[in-house]
């Protein structure tokens, strides 16, 4: 039996003050993708008869290749935000849950850095 108060004891495990910036990313990259992912549908359909010239030649230009960009980059900010999400709800080892976000966090960064790379390497040529 403890002598504090209910509220003594609820005091220090509240809010981190950390879940409303992450609720905002949340939403504005889901809507932010929302146009990035239509115009990457119609970009797909529309290089789907066309080859590795011609796609070289559609990201030679910088509104394709930089749109691309975006929309890799966004995909992979919004994965990030929901994977972390998942894990720190659904791990309950602090061990396991540790090593999880540890590990998505440079499965992602490897993903970004791979991606702009060979987006960029396809858009310049070399």
């Amino acid at each position: 039996m403890s002598l504090k108060s209910a509220l003594g004891r609820a005091r220090g495990l509240g809010s981190a003050k950390e879940g409303a910036g992450h609720f905002w990313g949340q939403r504005v990259s889901a809507i932010f993708l929302i146009p990035l992912s239509l115009w990457f549908v119609t970009a797909v359909i529309g290089l789907s008869r066309v080859d590795y010239a011609g796609v070289k030649a559609w990201f030679a230009s910088p509104g394709n290749s930089a749109l691309m960009l975006l929309t890799v980059l966004s995909v992979l900010y919004h994965a990030h935000l929901g994977l972390q999400t998942v894990i720190e709800d659904y791990v309950h080892c602090e061990a396991k849950k540790l090593v999880s976000l540890i590990a998505m966090k440079f499965a992602v960064a490897f993903l970004a850095v791979f991606m702009t790379v060979s987006i960029l390497k396809v858009a310049v040529g070399v």
